[in-house]
């Protein structure tokens, strides 16, 4: 394709993406589909630009204020992915020239907000948590925000051992690294094609960030339990609970999204479980819930939260959520905690996780739960728990009495956990 036509088509993506009305990812799919001729290469280029403009969103537009032309086409030299050369096939001489007075910036000499490119109220928030000072952790998040996740795989235990899928990606091609704390995980860097090869048709691996995995782990589902994934959704973490059981038991999967369940049906076909039960429920009190109160081994909450922990993956979220939709997610998120705190039968664990790094979401929700329920429910220490569940260096994985996973030194997505034993 002629490098006028894609930069003119990532013009076009861009004026879409910034209404922010929708999530990028699926304002990028919507827009291959109608778009089907092109390439591997003008996606690539197309999604890669889209991403890097959403990370460094501030930093694009206070420089796009000067050039001519429209705003988005600005927008897409700036951020694009798509090689100098190529690019340089597109511009005219006055664009070129004006690219060239960008790349002589040094951007550390620019003022804090362009640098780290967050919004007011998340910089805030994680300043406080983390430190700004040198040898604070917030400048080192904001450069682990800035650049693409790996690709994590977690091994289906049931059907495969973790060596024998590393040597089987090696024969197709694709380098894999041990994941440095989960023991089912696979690392790969880049975004190698895997839907296409057995390992992948046949059920042996799942894309599953190595955090996410920790959940599942921590939750610890024994043989010939009942467990419930209470928020499942599209049923990553369902699976990695149903292999660990070594499908036996019943694990239920609840989400009140019945089109999320449906995602789960064909990852549950190529898993070879038999012992998960999806069904949809209206909300955390649904009857589905009253009829197994006090029945269950353990309970997994990864509970809907404003995703905050993935925007390596999803930068677009910081630009989309705001004090408001944190405040009221919060109150959702008490809410779903309570009624699935029903389930337990006496003896049994409860799991609250989020992929959010802020503490609102995270040690507020935990600590006000703690102290609601402490006549019926005990705080476990979960570093002793990931322990017993095998997973390596477990203490860098704690804060406090809780899980805390940060990109920047862990390098999985943001994650927290806190677990609870039923009295």
């Amino acid at each position: 394709m002629h490098p006028n036509a894609l930069l003119d088509l990532c013009t076009e993506l861009l004026r879409a993406v910034l209404r922010l009305d929708q999530p990028a990812d699926a304002v990028v799919s919507a827009y291959f589909r109608q778009h089907r001729a092109l390439g591997t290469r003008e996606r690539h280029t197309l999604a890669e630009t889209t991403y890097t403009l959403l990370r460094q969103r501030l930093l694009f537009q206070h420089m796009a204020q000067s050039g001519s032309g429209a705003l988005e086409r600005r927008l897409a030299i700036l951020a694009w992915q798509g090689g100098d050369v190529y690019l340089r096939g597109a511009l005219g001489p006055q664009e070129q020239a004006w690219l060239a007075e960008f790349a002589k910036i040094d951007r550390s000499t620019l003022p804090e907000k362009l640098r780290h490119n967050l919004p007011d109220w998340l910089a805030a928030p994680l300043k406080a948590t983390l430190g700004d000072g040198p040898e604070g952790g917030f400048w080192p998040l904001v450069q682990a925000l800035s650049e693409p996740a790996p690709l994590d795989l977690r091994v289906n235990t049931v059907k495969a051992k973790r060596e024998e899928v590393q040597a089987a990606l090696a024969a197709g091609g694709i380098h894999a690294e041990p994941t440095p704390f989960s023991p089912w995980g696979l690392r790969v860097q880049g975004k190698p094609g895997l839907s296409k090869l057995p390992v992948f048709t046949g059920g042996s691996i799942e894309v599953q960030d190595e955090g996410s995995q920790l959940l599942a782990l921590l939750t610890d589902p024994k043989r010939g339990e009942m467990v419930v994934d209470f928020c499942a959704g599209a049923g990553g973490k369902t699976l990695a609970l149903g292999a660990a059981m070594r499908n036996t038991g019943r694990l239920y999967a609840f989400d009140v999204s019945g089109h999320r369940l449906d995602a789960l049906k064909p990852r549950l076909a190529r898993s070879g479980l038999s012992n998960v039960h999806p069904a949809q429920i209206a909300h955390e009190r649904d009857d589905r819930i009253k009829r197994l109160a006090g029945k269950i081994d353990r309970v997994l909450v990864d509970a809907p939260c404003s995703g905050l922990g993935t925007l390596r993956r999803n930068p677009d979220l910081k630009w989309r959520q705001s004090p408001t939709s944190v405040a009221e997610l919060q109150a959702k998120q008490r809410a779903i905690l309570a009624g699935a705190a029903r389930l337990l039968k006496p003896g049994g664990r409860l799991v609250y996780a989020t992929c959010s790094l802020l503490a609102d979401e995270n040690e507020a929700v935990a600590d006000a739960f703690s102290a609601e329920r402490a006549a019926d429910f005990a705080p476990m220490p979960v570093q002793a728990l990931l322990e017993a569940a095998h997973v390596e260096r477990a203490a860098e994985l704690v804060q406090g009495p809780w899980l805390r996973l940060w990109p920047h030194r862990h390098g999985t997505d943001g994650f927290f956990a806190a677990v609870w034993q039923r009295r």
